[in-house]
């Protein structure tokens, strides 16, 4: 009996060893399956793909050439448009064949060792940003001649003459820029450091004198680009164009604003670079004539192109009535400000402060390329305006503000009134500007228009009284000061 039941035990424990081995070797099996199928997943061999991303290759196909394939099929053919996404040329940045920013380098980031002091590290850096900034700006140009000039010519976009207005005088900038990028560079000696820098701008600085022309069409170029957006091919192209990498999200117009933003930015750069130069420098004399000379360059494009933009719109505006046609807005050479307004009706008006005169016009149609403004009521001399500058929270009971500016809350916000001394056809304006920041522009705006052309008045008032008086009393005046003269020393 003790024999059987050791025997039964034995084989007990026997057929447990044997299970156990058995599920071992089960999940061992099990493991080492998933393991070969994830190996399998991770080694699966490419097939060929049908999507954009597997037919164009990086190094073959530069981006430019890509962009311009996905805009001429997306404009020729809707259904190709719906498949051709952003999202493979996006994933492409890295290959594209323009320039990209680099405006984080700096000059001590191109040098391996120096001894200079830190005045004049700045002063390498900030010659470093000048010269740095020419060759983006030259970059942007180019690519801006190459990825909207060129195709929207090639696709019929617009056309060569819309075209040529747009982008004004462009092409002329490029080699002005490049000749200076390339004097800067000559004078970038063996250690990459500027010694003087001074005369070569003074050369220089005369040639911006051809951004007169350029600044002056911007006008009329934003006024057409604005139009032309309306038409769905122009819109599809530059939409197409502002997601690419390419652009850094700027539109068409951040593109043809560079060089005027290029213009101002000479100035401030010109004064860095002479506080950063210490006494007894070759720069210390020239450095203020350059700048003396830039700013009076950049005077001049403001003024002119403050003339062709009063020109623009004065062109635009369509009179009622004949006595709407104040000389003085004919005399205006140049606009304080304009922008839209809402008058006690609720109006939308968009006003005009010319240098002489106050114009509220409701914006109307386009003829010849040109918008028009029909002037609403009299205008108004700046010289004659009394302004009222509203508080707010004005109570809204009086006849000028019922409605409109209360907004239901029986309260008035952003508001000022202008009315007119002399003239019985002028009835007094109540406006309403869209925030506080933009009336108080539009106060101090008036009120210097008001005090100049006050001062203009009288100057031009004495004048007509007083006449030059007869040459042969000169010789009279000067004896009678020089006795009075000599009577007093005696």
């Amino acid at each position: 009996t003790v024999v059987a039941t050791e025997n039964k035990k034995k084989t007990r424990h026997l057929q447990s060893i044997t299970a156990e081995t058995h599920l071992t070797s089960s999940s061992l099996k099990t493991h080492t399956g998933n393991e070969i199928c994830s190996i399998n997943k991770r080694v699966k061999p490419v097939t060929k793909s049908n999507s954009l991303t597997g037919v164009i290759t990086p190094v073959k196909t530069p981006a430019l050439k890509r962009i311009s394939q996905s805009i001429s099929r997306s404009i020729s053919f809707r259904t190709e448009a719906r498949h051709l996404t952003s999202a493979p040329i996006s994933s492409r940045t890295k290959t594209s064949s323009f320039p990209r920013r680099c405006s984080s380098q700096c000059w001590s980031d191109t040098v391996e060792s120096h001894d200079l002091t830190a005045r004049e590290i700045k002063r390498q850096e900030v010659i470093y940003e000048l010269t740095q900034g020419e060759r983006q700006l030259i970059d942007d140009l180019v690519l801006l001649k190459k990825v909207y000039f060129e195709p929207m010519l090639k696709l019929n976009i617009m056309t060569e003459s819309e075209l040529g207005q747009i982008f004004g005088t462009l092409d002329s900038l490029v080699p002005l820029h490049e000749d200076l990028l390339c004097r800067l560079e000559r004078l970038r000696g063996s250690e990459k450091t500027v010694g003087q820098v001074g005369p070569t701008l003074i050369n220089w600085f005369p040639c911006l004198e051809a951004y007169v022309t350029y600044c002056c069409n911007q006008v009329e170029a934003k006024a057409l680009l604005d139009q032309k957006k309306h038409e769905k091919r122009v819109e599809h192209f530059l939409r197409l164009c502002q997601e690419s990498s390419f652009s850094r999200k700027l539109d068409l117009w951040n593109f043809l604003d560079l060089p005027r933003s290029r213009l101002v930015k000479y100035p401030l750069l010109l004064k860095e670079i002479l506080k950063c130069t210490p006494a007894e420098h070759p720069d210390e004399d020239s450095l203020p004539d350059a700048l003396e000379l830039i700013q009076s360059i950049v005077a001049e494009v403001n003024r002119k192109t403050g003339e062709a933009e009063c020109q623009y719109y004065r062109r635009g505006l369509v009179y009622l009535e004949d006595s709407q046609r104040l000389p003085e807005i004919q005399e205006s050479r140049f606009l304080y400000c304009h922008g839209e307004l809402k008058n006690n009706k609720g109006q939308r008006l968009h006003v005009f402060l010319f240098e002489l005169a106050l114009v509220l016009t409701r914006p109307g149609g386009d003829r010849e390329g040109a918008q028009q403004f029909q002037v609403y009521r009299q205008p108004l001399p700046n010289a004659l305006i009394n302004l009222e500058e509203i508080p707010d929270g004005e109570a809204a009971g009086g006849s000028s503000f019922r409605g409109a500016f209360s907004g239901g809350n029986d309260k008035v916000r952003n508001c000022f009134r202008v009315s007119c001394r002399g003239r019985s056809k002028a009835h007094p304006y109540s406006l309403q500007a869209n925030d506080s920041f933009s009336k108080q522009q539009w106060i101090i705006s008036l009120r210097q228009a008001i005090v100049q052309s006050r001062d203009r008045t009288s100057q031009t008032s004495q004048s007509q009284l007083c006449p030059h008086p007869d040459p042969t009393l000169y010789h009279m005046a000067e004896l009678s000061l020089s006795s009075d003269s000599e009577f007093t020393s005696c």
